[in-house]
């Protein structure tokens, strides 16, 4: 496998990770925005006002790409497998 391959299977899997948590970073970063700007609003400064939302709104996020996630990884790992097989 030359140095191009390599590098190739590098920037793949550096681009499948960030396509699996990029939709989900994003939302908790709006999600978290949301709660702060909500709690500077109402002079509500709980730790777990943030923290309950984030985590409600990634469980469902993740219930519902979560076959399209696993098809990605699925897809990496076979191609990963079929580069083993051919050294």
């Amino acid at each position: 496998m030359t140095q191009g391959e390599v590098m190739a299977v590098f920037q793949e899997a550096l681009l499948v990770a960030l396509k699996l948590a990029g939709p989900l970073l994003v939302v908790s970063i709006v999600i978290g925005l949301v709660v702060a700007i909500f709690q500077a609003a109402t002079q509500i400064h709980e730790q777990t006002l943030t923290f309950v939302p984030k985590v409600l709104v990634i469980a469902l996020m993740l219930i519902a790409m979560g076959s399209w996630m696993m098809t990605l990884m699925n897809d990496l790992v076979q191609h990963l497998f079929s580069l083993m097989a051919r050294l």
